[in-house]
């Protein structure tokens, strides 16, 4: 018991905290930290019929299984959803219907998120206020970052958004380029 509280904690520590426009990052994590914790039956099935005398040993061990990862799982969230969010969520006592209801309640801060970012990527351009390579990864992390709230940036696309963020110095790079990819 102690073991398992120590784990718990110790996973729930390296999980971002929902914060309301992070749902998908927040909700990945959430899935894989409960997977490795085996709480995550909770998750994927539905509250088993509750016992009863006639209920059979494996029945009874599956209830029990399922509540303790019900239980477990709904700390789990609520000890990783920023306070003024948790706050204004009812009281659920199902971990599968409190990540629905996260889901639900900010599915659009994810789509107005991926907005943004895709017109900051498409209009970035190289400032020379930093390196070209940290200007790279700086277009790479919202790419990777749109990736996770699903939507995908082709890679041809992506080099193709890159290059047209250079400045003219850079045309006999864009050409050579352009050369190179037609071949």
């Amino acid at each position: 018991m102690k073991n398992s509280a120590l784990a718990l904690h110790s996973h729930s520590a390296s999980v971002t905290t929902f914060n309301g426009l992070n749902f998908s990052y927040w909700c990945e994590q959430i899935k894989f930290h409960l997977g490795v914790l085996d709480l995550d039956v909770a998750l994927y099935s539905e509250k088993p019929t509750a016992i009863t005398e006639a209920s059979s040993d494996e029945e009874k061990s599956y209830y029990k299984h399922w509540d303790w990862s019900n239980r477990l799982g709904l700390m789990f969230m609520r000890m990783n959803i920023a306070g003024n969010i948790k706050t204004t969520l009812p009281k659920i006592e199902n971990a599968k219907e409190l990540l629905k209801l996260v889901e639900e309640s900010f599915q659009t801060a994810d789509k107005s998120l991926a907005g943004t970012l895709m017109g900051t990527l498409t209009i970035m351009k190289f400032d020379g206020s930093r390196t070209m390579y940290e200007h790279v990864i700086k277009m790479t992390n919202i790419a990777a970052r749109l990736k996770s709230l699903g939507m995908k940036v082709e890679h041809n696309f992506f080099v193709q958004f890159i290059i047209n963020s250079t400045p003219s110095e850079y045309g006999p790079f864009q050409i050579n380029y352009n050369i190179m990819k037609d071949k």
